[in-house]
């Protein structure tokens, strides 16, 4: 029997704010540890990011309780400033990110393979969750 593989998972937000500003926040680890996260129980302690193509990004995902945590990692395969970044995770799935410059907001859209353990709207759900409190923090720096 053949394996059909699931589509891309979609998400997407508008931030208020310039290109160079929200690119400065999506990849900057300082930045990153500051919203890299689902949920307000859940935090980013540490995160390390070398945004060249073939550079590898960690960001540790963990629960405010100590309880439980994870590293969450990759390698980029496409590098496009201020417009496209692109990665495989270590299970081969892959992830594409673009940022289109709207003057004085930016919009971002991060499209990203399915893993088989948990439903396609679980996977959407936390993925925009992370997706939201970007924009909530990018926009709280204005």
């Amino acid at each position: 029997m053949e394996t059909v593989k699931e589509k891309a998972i979609t998400v997407e937000t508008t931030v208020k704010g310039p290109i160079a500003n929200i690119w400065s926040y999506w990849t900057e680890p300082k930045h990153i540890t500051q919203w890299c996260f689902a949920s307000d129980d859940w935090h980013a302690p540490y995160a390390e990011n070398d945004v060249h193509v073939k550079g590898k990004f960690k960001t540790k995902m963990a629960a405010k309780d100590g309880s439980t945590g994870f590293d969450f990692t990759g390698v980029y395969t496409r590098i496009e400033k201020h417009k496209a970044i692109e990665y495989t995770i270590p299970d081969g799935r892959k992830v594409k990110i673009s940022f289109s410059d709207l003057g004085s907001e930016t919009k971002v859209i991060e499209s990203f393979d399915p893993e088989n353990e948990n439903p396609f709207e679980m996977q959407k759900g936390g993925w925009q969750a992370i997706l939201d409190n970007f924009r909530k923090y990018a926009e709280s720096k204005r």
